[in-house]
């Protein structure tokens, strides 16, 4: 399932959303801008390497960038490809601007990246020994995903299921979406061969199980768990034209 909307509306401009995903998307294309070579260099010196965090490894003296528990903050910035970017800033347009509503700017920022850095650790202390690098916001965005379920576990999510040579799309519960995802990755960190490179299901488990953790005391009152979506204003009866008439839109 691919996420495409949800039908959730918020009551404010989402600017801290917006400006995460202007920040990835111009670490990565400052990435791409780099020789191969240097590309690489790149990854080890800013992500996140368990060994290196944990005293198990060092790096080489021209990889050094900063000290490693550093690399937990800038490693959510990097992407390893353009697929691994588009399909991190899309769950985080669809689904960060409510969580962003609910906690305030200052409030989401932190969060954000308090489950970035939960994600983090987790897939370190999984792996302590390896020496792959980790990079992607996926882990704080999988906070956000916690988050959500949360919040807004009734709120409709418009999804693209492609079955076959058919692509179809569907209106389904939040709940159910994100719950897929999370079970989901379970099963594929089960399905990986052990000690191999490739997607960090840990940092998803560890940043969605923060999410919900967090949301508790970073979310504003007027948002109470498993509220769903929320509610549009109904209109006064006596708004309605005498004409009889009816208005067009505005639509959500």
């Amino acid at each position: 399932m691919i996420p495409l909307h949800d039908d959730n509306p918020t009551t404010r401009f989402p600017y801290v959303t917006i400006g995460l995903i202007v920040a990835c998307t111009l670490v990565f294309l400052w990435q791409q801008s780099l020789a191969p070579a240097a590309a690489r260099q790149v990854v080890y010196s800013y992500g996140m390497i368990p060994a290196v965090l944990f005293g198990e490894a060092r790096l080489a003296a021209d990889l050094v960038a900063l000290p490693a528990m550093f690399s937990i903050l800038t490693s959510m910035f990097m992407h390893g490809g353009w697929m691994h970017l588009i399909g991190n800033m899309l769950y985080l347009w669809i689904f960060g601007n409510n969580i962003e509503d609910a906690t305030g700017p200052g409030r989401f920022i932190v969060f954000y990246l308090l489950s970035g850095a939960a994600a983090a650790m987790s897939q370190a202390f999984v792996d302590p020994a390896s020496t792959v690098p980790m990079i992607g916001a996926s882990g704080a965005i999988g906070g956000v995903l916690g988050a959500y379920a949360l919040l807004f576990p009734h709120a409709r999510i418009l999804v693209l299921i492609p079955l076959g040579f058919f692509i179809t799309t569907l209106r389904i519960p939040a709940l159910w979406v994100l719950g897929f995802w999370f079970v989901l990755q379970f099963v594929q960190s089960a399905l990986a061969p052990a000690g191999a490179g490739g997607v960090a299901y840990w940092a998803h488990i560890g940043g969605f199980l923060a999410g919900m953790v967090l949301i508790l005391p970073f979310k504003g009152k007027g948002f109470p768990l498993f509220g769903g979506s929320r509610a549009k204003p109904r209109r006064s009866a006596s708004r309605i034209p005498r004409s009889g008439k009816s208005r067009r839109g505005p639509w959500g």
